[in-house]
């Protein structure tokens, strides 16, 4: 049973990494040159789950400003697409709270049964 609170525990932790590396995508969203970090959840050592966080090196949109009448200046914005970041969090919402119910069970069933000790 202890396994199974590692489990949610790390669960816990992999769902705020990757939250954390979302609200980071969103926050330089408007950043030029920012490259967006992805988070994929990955089976860890006796049902533990890890994270792995890439830099996806995909190219941003490309801008020209007009610096003189005869002066163009390109620059390169951020590749973040803030419909899929923010449609992103939600399953990870819902994961944290799933994991977070599993963990309120098992502390009410231990409390449950240190009841029935007594």
């Amino acid at each position: 049973m202890i396994s199974s609170v590692y489990s949610n525990l790390s669960a816990l932790q992999a769902h705020g990494k990757k939250m954390g590396a979302t609200s980071n995508n969103i926050a330089n969203n408007l950043s030029d040159d920012y490259k967006k970090k992805q988070t994929h959840l990955l089976e860890g050592y006796a049902g533990s789950v890890d994270t792995s966080i890439v830099e996806i090196d995909t190219p941003g949109p490309i801008i020209e400003e007009q610096l003189s009448d005869n002066e163009v200046r390109q620059r390169e914005l951020s590749n973040v697409d803030l419909g899929e970041e923010i449609a992103s969090t939600i399953p990870t919402q819902r994961g944290y709270e799933a994991n977070t119910k599993a963990i309120q069970a098992y502390d009410d069933m231990l409390g449950t049964v240190i009841d029935m000790k007594k």
